[in-house]
């Protein structure tokens, strides 16, 4: 009886895995975050969106729409990144947040200028993800170079 009691008012430790898809979706906020942070979100940014969400996921142009939608509305009604960056942290590898990084960066540069909000949240993600120093300037000078 007195385990029962315990169990009941004992918090829960684990928290679930995240799917795929929520991953998925996860980092889609994060590079929509980056297109819409300066409160510009230009149709350059939106096209650099669509081909990293294709490219990045192999989906369907339909799925892609579907994606960028969700990441939209996600990103509008989240408080914080916290809960984006913990689904990626459960299911990405240092190499594919690395990669989430270098996409962030295209984002950034594909209007032709680096917006000052759009650096910041960058900056702020890569922490989050646990991306050292050298990487997260990697990928910024590697995204700077392909625009």
């Amino acid at each position: 009886m007195i385990d029962f009691l315990k169990k009941i008012f004992e918090p829960e430790t684990e928290t679930p895995i995240a799917t795929e898809q929520q991953a998925r979706l996860a980092a889609a906020v994060m590079l929509v975050e980056v297109a819409a942070i300066d409160d510009h979100f230009q149709d350059s940014e939106a096209q650099a969106l669509l081909q990293i969400l294709t490219d990045r996921f192999a989906l369907a142009a339909d799925e892609v729409t579907l994606l960028q939608a969700q990441a939209k509305e996600a990103q509008a009604n989240a408080s914080s990144l916290h809960d984006h960056t913990r689904v990626i942290n459960e299911r990405f590898s240092d190499e594919q947040k690395q990669d989430l990084i270098a996409n962030m960066w295209q984002i950034a540069y594909a209007d032709g200028e680096l917006d000052k909000y759009e650096e910041y949240i960058i900056r702020r993600v890569s922490e989050l993800l646990y991306v050292s120093h050298s990487d997260f300037i990697r990928a910024k000078h590697w995204a700077r170079d392909r625009a």
